[in-house]
């Protein structure tokens, strides 16, 4: 790869940010450049759920600037990546007011969804820590970041994905409740309390918060503090000792804005929302066992800039993917599927699928979204047997897992529920909202699903190996080394239906 530019712009809830790097041979990446302008996008729509025309205004005059800058720099136009967090995200008028960027600018921002935002700081992570912390591959972490609008937190056992979630809890919120309210400190202490105690019993569910080893905190609010008391981990990577952290919060606990700039030397902008960041973060702390505190010195975008760095690797991408289907057990997990028949409907599914490749062409990709709707496809179980697709559709709908951009999730949801009962209708909205590309996949993903869940109907996994023949038109599996399959050839019979309608083929067991 030879060297050249890119720059990565982030429109966030509390600013503008601009990072320019040279991307160089070796995927290896220097930044080169970096800017920042506030702009309150954050309490527009935090507020009233629409941004305003003045906060419109303001972004452009940012945005123009900053194009400018980047002509300086001779960065093409196709090597400007601009992405948007949550305040774009929830606002009512986003699609106006990206239409404005794109006509006023030229730049074509992309909103970035929370699992998605969760997946950038994931690298960005993992690019700073590299192996200089071991107990982070070996135990419990935790990884958080507070940002204006939203909490992202990730929990990791033995460095496979437990779960990933994205709170509306950020440093705005938090101010505007407060002067909402006009408590005084001791109040405000105790409302950061409740609204934590709310998130942590959703944390335990998943995961012993007081098991946590490692304590992963990215964002400025973080690194500010790791300046005031922390001490170099490596070139990218701080780290402050708990107890460090606690008695600096308990410091600035009652510090103003003013007391913030003069004392820690932050500008106003970073003095804004800094103490109920870190007092969130230091509530979080002491809910783990964690004895310090590790900042990655990286944001949104250094992951964007490590995702671009490595491109198309397939060893990272496996890595992703396993962290995916890691996230997904656990969500089967969290509802008690009937995990060893999932498996091995997994395991049969992967089968077929590697088998007839040339029959449904679907890529690694889709192979990953079988392997998730396999996992779950009996999750709606733990709400009632009776209709349980419908309700695993439900739960994975309006679940988090982790990697996932919700388009895809939305697809394994729909494959989820028709690995039974009938095949897609018009009138179901879930299915007909997709599009006709999305659609085929359902239809591929679901009659390759409900032939693998006949195969282990009894859920006793009894066939434990399968092949697979092609005929004129005909698809037969051989069962090997099972002595009763009667139940499975009745299954077969009930559920190959829609395999035969997708694909043109008769599925018959022997």
């Amino acid at each position: 790869m030879k060297k050249h530019h890119v720059a990565v712009i982030e429109i966030g809830s509390t600013g503008i940010r601009l990072l320019v790097a040279q991307m160089e041979e070796g995927r290896q990446w220097t930044v080169l450049d970096r800017a920042e302008r506030p702009v309150a996008l954050g309490r527009d729509v935090f507020d009233s759920g629409e941004l305003s025309r003045e906060s419109l205004l303001e972004c452009l005059s940012v945005l123009n600037n900053f194009k400018e800058l980047l002509a300086g720099w001779g960065i093409a136009a196709g090597d400007v990546h601009v992405i948007a967090t949550s305040a774009l995200r929830v606002a009512r008028n986003r699609d106006v007011y990206m239409d404005r960027i794109k006509q006023e600018t030229g730049f074509s921002p992309s909103v970035v969804d929370g699992i998605e935002e969760n997946r950038l700081m994931y690298l960005g992570v993992r690019f700073a820590i590299k192996d200089d912390l071991p107990v982070f591959w070996r135990g419990n972490s935790m990884i958080i970041e507070i940002g204006g609008g939203s909490t992202e937190i990730m929990l990791l056992r033995k460095g496979q994905m437990v779960a990933a979630h994205s709170i509306k809890l950020g440093t705005i919120i938090i101010d505007q409740r407060i002067r909402l309210r006009a408590g005084p400190g001791s109040f405000n202490e105790r409302y950061l309390s409740e609204a934590i105690r709310n998130t942590t019993g959703l944390l335990n569910a998943e995961m012993d918060m007081a098991h946590v080893r490692t304590f992963v905190v990215a964002g400025s609010d973080a690194r500010l503090a790791s300046l005031q008391v922390g001490s170099k981990l490596n070139e990218h990577c701080r780290v402050i000792k708990r107890q460090d952290f606690i008695d600096f919060a308990e410091r600035i606990r009652n510090y103003s804005i003013e007391d913030c700039i003069q004392k820690l030397g932050i500008s106003y902008s970073e003095a804004e929302g800094f103490i109920p960041g870190i007092f969130v973060l230091k509530l979080f702390l002491e809910l783990t066992g964690a004895a310090q505190v590790v900042v990655p010195l990286m944001s949104i975008r250094e992951g964007y800039l490590v995702d671009l760095a490595l491109g198309v690797d397939s060893e990272l991408q496996e890595e992703f993917f396993s962290q995916i289907i890691a996230s997904a057990v656990n969500l089967g997990k969290k509802y008690h599927f009937d995990e060893a028949h999932a498996r091995h409907v997994t395991k049969l599914s992967l089968d077929l699928f590697n088998a007839l490749e040339k029959e449904h062409g679907m890529n690694r990709r889709q192979r990953m979204m079988l392997e998730v709707s396999a996992m779950l496809h009996d999750i709606g179980s733990y709400i009632r047997g009776s209709g349980h697709n419908k309700h695993g559709q439900y739960i994975v709908a309006n679940s988090e897992i982790f990697g996932l951009p919700r388009s895809e999730q939305d697809i394994i949801a729909n494959v989820i529920r028709y690995h039974r009962g009938d095949s897609p209708a018009q009138s179901d909205i879930d299915y007909i909202t997709l599009q006709r590309e999305e659609r085929i996949l359902v239809l591929k993903m679901a009659a390759i699903l409900r032939v693998a869940d006949a195969l282990d109907r009894g859920h006793t996994q009894q066939i434990k190996t399968l092949a697979v023949e092609r005929r004129a038109q005909i698809i037969a599996l051989h069962a090997h080394g099972v002595y009763d399959i009667s139940l499975e050839l009745i299954g077969l019979e009930e559920k190959s239906d829609l395999f035969q309608e997708v694909f043109g083929y008769k599925m018959v067991l022997s």
